[in-house]
Order: structure tokens, then sequence, then C-alpha cells
């Protein structure tokens, strides 16, 4: 089996686990990047379209279930493997109940682990066979590919997690600060008025006419919210 094309992200503080993992994934035919704290593995996981995340929990800035808790809650679906020291049952369900597809305990057996990815991997092949859809919309969250009634829109890594989360919420308003936390982070020091300029953007590539959107709805006092068909009143 090829494995080419997949990429994983490894977030581990550890520089010889670091550089273990790297050079045996390498090995397999993966594309790998790393990082070794918590706010650039955030930042990498975030902007990057990942096919796997090996995530150590015990991190430098902010902590494997903080980073988890964040892709979640911005809608993004990449499989997630915790590989950690913390061996505690509790930590075990804490990881899992945020949205952790496996759970790895240190010190681990390479040859397992490798396994261990590959299953991941194959599900994740199996369940990009079903894309999200909402009216127009169709996204692919295995190729991270946007279809708006048949024809590729091209957006950004930000415009794409946004999307996403209103696709997921369909038919639910969303608060601007919803929005913003998800997508950005609660540390983050931006306003609400990024959140207004996102939707902007998106309306320009999404909506047959950005002064008038049909798709992506502005509920006045609460937020946004993305309507369910095409062309409804």
């Amino acid at each position: 089996m090829s494995h080419a094309g997949c990429r994983i992200l490894v977030v581990e503080d550890d520089p010889s686990i670091l550089q273990g993992l790297g050079l045996a994934l390498g090995r397999e035919g993966y594309e790998v990047q790393t990082a070794d704290d918590g706010e650039r593995g955030l930042e990498l996981a975030r902007h990057g379209a990942w096919d796997l995340i090996v995530l150590d929990l015990m991190l430098p800035g902010r902590n494997g279930f903080e980073i988890l808790a964040a892709l979640r809650a911005a809608g993004d679906d990449t499989p997630v493997l915790i590989l950690s020291a913390r061996t505690d049952e509790m930590d075990r369900i804490r990881g899992l109940d945020l949205g952790a597809d496996d759970y790895v305990t240190k010190p681990f057996s390479l040859g397992e682990l490798l396994a261990r990815v590959r299953a991941m991997l194959r599900r994740r092949r199996h369940d990009g066979e079903t894309p999200l859809g909402a009216g127009p919309l169709v996204i692919d969250t295995a190729s991270h590919t946007v279809l708006l009634n048949g024809r590729s829109v091209e957006l950004t890594a930000t415009e794409y997690q946004v999307l996403v989360l209103l696709v997921r919420a369909r038919d639910r308003v969303l608060s601007r600060q919803r929005i913003l936390d998800a997508v950005w982070g609660p540390g983050h020091h931006g306003s609400i008025r990024t959140v207004d300029n996102f939707i902007g953007q998106l309306r320009a590539k999404l909506e047959e006419d950005p002064a008038r959107p049909r798709l992506i709805e502005t509920v006045r006092g609460f937020g946004y919210r993305l309507r369910g068909g095409a062309g409804e009143e």
C-alpha cells in the first residue's frame, strides 16, 4: 500500500521521540512535519491539511487536551492519536471524550504505533467517502476541497475552517464570539470584526450576489447561520 501524499503532524516536546518518530514515519513514505511546543503545534494543526496528527499531552505552552479541544470546536475532524506518558484511566477517558481517535502510552512499541497509524489512515479514507453537504455546497474533509454547484472553490485555510464550522452547525445560529473562539482560539486578541471580514470573503466566493446573501445569513443581534438549502426564502 502506498502512503504517498499522506501528511502527518507530530507534536511532541521530547527531542529523541520527536526525531525518532519523524524518521520512522518518513521511512514509511509519509510526509511528516513536527512541532515541539503546544502553540506551534496548534498553529500548524489549524493551517495545514493533515491526514493524521500524533499529539503529546504534556507540552509547553498549550497542552494536548487544549489543542484537541480547539480543533474539535472548530469542526476539524482530522484523526488524532494521543501519545502520552500519562497512563491514568481518567486521562484516557478525557482524551477520547474530547475527540481523540486513539490513545497510546509511553513507552510504546514503534511497530505497534506504525500499525495504529496505518489503521487510522485506512479509516480516514473510508470515512472520507461521505462528504459534508449543505444545499449547493459539498465539502470533502479528507481532501479539504469545496464544491459549489459542482464547481471547485479555492478557499484559504481559515476561510475553510469558518465554512466547515457553519456547515456542521447548519440551520443553527453561531454567534460571532463562538466562531472567533472556535477558529482562532479563546486567547486570540482580535475582535469580532475579524469574523465579519472572513464572512465577507466567503460570501464573495460563494454567493451569486454577495450584497444579498442567500447561503450565509446574518441573524441581526446574534451572528451567522448557513441556510440548509439553496434558494430558501
